[in-house]
């Protein structure tokens, strides 16, 4: 997840101009230039669409950090609520991937990093939330 956050870290500096040109590898379809200029990119709140996926990033990691290591025995909310999150980040990286391909038909190199990062951290998270949903289940 602090990959997915780096990535919308860099975004929001190409989309608050302090970067002007995001660099992309030379592969076909791929332009972060124009996908992350696009409208859609500030339509929300009217605000730097990497803002808010930063924030909303910062509070996964806050959820994934939170409570001690055995949190799934003690408190097992804690794994059950970042797994959602987490499943909840990973649908929005998809549905934003597929919306950049169907409107823009091209795609942002730094959100793909940031989709793969959030897609490789659900894993990850299931097996302490099905610890810690058996714990609720006793």
């Amino acid at each position: 997840m602090l990959g997915a956050a780096g990535s919308m870290g860099v975004i929001l500096l190409y989309q608050t101009g302090i970067l002007r040109h995001l660099p992309d590898p030379p592969l076909p379809g791929v332009d972060s230039d124009k996908v992350d200029a696009s409208g859609e990119a500030y339509e929300s709140l009217e605000t730097p669409d990497a803002a808010l996926a930063l924030a909303s990033y910062g509070a996964t990691l806050a959820l994934i950090g939170m409570g001690a290591a055995d949190r799934a025995k003690d408190q097992p909310i804690i794994p059950l609520l970042a797994a959602a999150k987490i499943a909840g980040d990973a649908a929005g990286a998809a549905w934003l991937t597929a919306e950049q391909i169907t409107k823009h038909r091209a795609v942002c190199f730094y959100c793909l990093l940031a989709s793969a990062a959030t897609w490789a951290a659900l894993p990850q998270a299931l097996p302490e939330a099905g610890e810690a949903w058996r714990k609720l289940r006793a």
